[in-house]
């Protein structure tokens, strides 16, 4: 075994054997990233609270409640004899790495219980509670207006392009994977070297081998989010009884499975965490003290799979087929996915498993007692077709025609996808580099709307009136740079704030009902940001809401204030340790950089990574992370990456010194 570093750090695994290779890559992720993947145990097991004190306790409370750790070790065991090898080789390398902490403290499934934690509020159910808050406060005619998944959890970009596109001949895979921006970064560079297996790829530091993004040589693979809906959440009436916790289930009461687990907590008493889950799932909010709870269904709990297995079989793909195959075998989170091989073959599919259910459930919270809203096995086949060596097919979370529909309920709008459509047009002679500068486009299509209301207001004060011609005659680039887009967006904000002071809306100001957790997906003033393009599109607005005097009042506002110098001057990301970066962009741009408009210009979500697959010639690829290869702030490693990544620029993939 050996481990050969590039200049930018970036490790190259080499083993004689796939269980070697995983043992290796465990010890040289314990070493990178030894505190980051040491926290997401934590994390999977509910034991933040031990170091961080009371403010672990609520994520400590939702890890316990929903059985992240069970659910990891249900998986593992399901999972085939090679893959459960993998896992443990990887598991005794992570321990080997991190000799100076307490040994055994690892398990088998633990790089499952990480994969969970990255993604179980990935899916649709946060969304859910924000829908219910909705629906209560406002009634389910208001789920098409403010009830939508909005741009929260999109931002993603992959596109391929076929041969007949190219300079080189050869099909082109790029993208950019958008998520909270964290430092050390949530994605990790690597190289992965044994006899069958030579990839470069992108995983997620404590799971082994690589999972969304890669190059193997003779075919490489990309995904987006899909916005599948494949978490529901059910409403359980509960009760207590002299034996313990009974749920009401459609043939009547039946008796739960309850325990209580302790949380030990930093400086603080323990907390007792009760931990219940009926014949739909783990409660996730209420309890039988209240009569009543939500619990949470998820395909992998279901199936007590997390689709693992295609760890192995995508790490020895060699053909679009050889992926589009180990891809069968996948769970959740639910991906459209982009292939190409050397051959020239394109193919585009989406992989996981949604569930088949009626339409009610995929919107709000549903009773757990009705049989209407059973799951009734899986979509199946899902949407996948065939890419010509003469077309590109774009990805952006965006609705991708009628087949949608069955996938999921809502997606992100299709102004990125359109966009990057734009900007391709019927070029036939695109190279790596058109690739990497297309990411980093900064149009903002739905300004139009904005600036339209902003238009349409009569009598201002000669201040506002100015600040509307600066606006008026921006050009609509969220550049870091720019005056205008720093007045368009400080003038956005106040506009938000003041709809979300509307009395139709008192009620979701109230303090909301669910834990603290949620907080992002469910405050009123973060929601109406996301949902601000359509309700502005409405004509009238909706609950007598008027428009235009909330524009007035917002350009006065900005304009008595001063609006930022630019758009970089609140726009920015800082992260811990290194100083505060500004960034073009914004959430429905190319380059989605996201704030919360109305709350905050800070970037809370971003390129977590840029990549360009060349198939033509792997060493021509190029690839970017916002920080670095290392988790240690005293390491030359650790932010070396971060000028070139917020200016756009990418670095070479690691490569053999011969085809360097």
């Amino acid at each position: 075994m050996s481990v050969e570093r590039d200049p930018w750090g970036v490790p190259t695994v080499r083993a004689a054997s796939i269980d070697e290779l995983a043992r290796e890559q465990g010890r040289v992720t314990a070493i990178d990233r030894g505190d980051q993947i040491e926290m997401d145990r934590l994390h999977a097991v509910g034991r933040t609270a031990e170091v961080l004190g009371v403010a672990g306790v609520g994520w400590d409370t939702f890890a316990r409640q929903t059985l992240i750790d069970r659910t990891a070790r249900e998986c593992f065991e399901r999972m085939d004899t090679e893959t459960q090898r993998f896992c443990a080789a990887y598991v005794a390398g992570v321990e080997e790495g991190l000799d100076r902490r307490q040994p055994g403290a690892w398990t088998p499934w633990t790089p499952l219980g990480i994969f969970c934690v990255q993604h179980v509020l990935f899916g649709t159910f946060p969304t859910k509670l924000w829908r219910a808050r909705v629906a209560a406060a406002l009634g389910e005619d208001a789920l098409d207006l403010i009830g939508g998944e909005g741009p929260a959890l999109s931002g993603s970009n992959a596109w391929v392009a076929g041969g007949g596109r190219t300079v080189s001949g050869s099909p082109i895979i790029a993208g950019d994977p958008h998520r909270v921006l964290e430092s050390p970064g949530v994605y990790q560079q690597v190289r992965l070297v044994c006899p069958g297996v030579d990839v470069v790829g992108l995983t997620f530091p404590g799971v082994p081998g690589v999972q969304h993004f890669a190059h193997a040589g003779e075919v490489a693979w990309a995904i987006t989010n899909a916005m599948a809906d494949y978490q529901d959440l059910f409403v359980e009436q509960l009760r207590r009884t002299a034996a313990g916790v009974e749920a009401r289930g459609a043939e009547g009461w039946y008796a739960a499975d309850v325990h209580t687990e302790q949380i030990d907590v930093r400086g603080a008493d323990p907390v007792p965490v009760e931990v219940v889950v009926t014949r739909q799932g783990p409660l996730v909010v209420g309890g039988p003290d209240a009569g009543q709870g939500l619990s949470l269904r998820t395909a992998s709990r279901v199936g007590r799979d997390l689709g693992l297995d295609a760890i192995l079989p995508l790490l020895r793909s060699r053909t679009v087929e050889d992926v589009d195959r180990a891809l069968d075998r996948w769970v959740e989170p639910v991906n459209n996915v982009v292939i190409a091989d050397r051959s020239g073959r394109v193919r585009y599919r989406v992989a996981g498993r949604v569930p088949v259910r009626d339409e009610r459930a995929r919107r709000v919270p549903v009773p757990a007692w009705d049989e209407q809203h059973a799951w009734m096995g899986w979509l199946d086949p899902l949407p996948s077709s065939d890419v010509g060596a003469d077309d590109v097919l774009v990805t952006a979370n965006e609705r991708r025609g009628p087949e949608s529909a069955a996938v999921g309920h809502e997606f992100a709008p299709p102004h990125r996808a359109d966009r990057l459509r734009d900007l391709l047009g019927d070029r036939r002679d695109l190279t790596v580099e058109d690739a990497r500068s297309l990411h980093l486009d900064t149009a903002l299509a739905p300004a139009g709307r904005l600036r339209s209301l902003l238009d349409s207001v009569e009598t201002l004060t000669p201040g506002a009136a100015d600040l509307r011609s600066i606006i008026g005659s921006w050009d609509g680039r969220m550049d870091a740079g720019s005056a205008g887009a720093a007045a368009f967006a400080a003038v956005r904000g106040a506009l938000v704030r003041r709809l979300a002071d509307e009395p139709a809306f008192a009620a979701l100001r109230e303090p909301s009902p669910w834990p603290a957790l949620f907080d992002p997906w469910v405050d009123v003033v973060g929601r109406l940001g996301q949902e601000l393009d359509r309700l502005v599109d409405r004509s009238p607005t909706p609950w007598g809401i008027d428009l235009a005097a909330l524009a007035t009042r917002a350009l006065e506002e900005v304009a008595a204030a001063g609006p930022p110098e630019t758009w970089g001057a609140t726009h920015v990301w800082a992260p811990a340790g290194v100083p505060a970066v500004a960034l073009s962009g914004d959430t429905e741009c190319v380059l989605s950089t996201s704030s919360v408009p109305g709350v905050t210009d800070q970037v809370l979500r971003g390129p977590v990574a840029r990549y360009v697959w060349d198939l033509a010639d792997r060493a021509a690829s190029r690839w970017i992370v916002p920080l670095g290869a290392s988790g240690d702030p005293a390491d030359p490693h650790h932010h070396d990456q971060l000028d070139h990544w917020s200016g756009g620029r990418l670095v070479p993939v690691p490569t053999d010194p011969e085809s360097a």
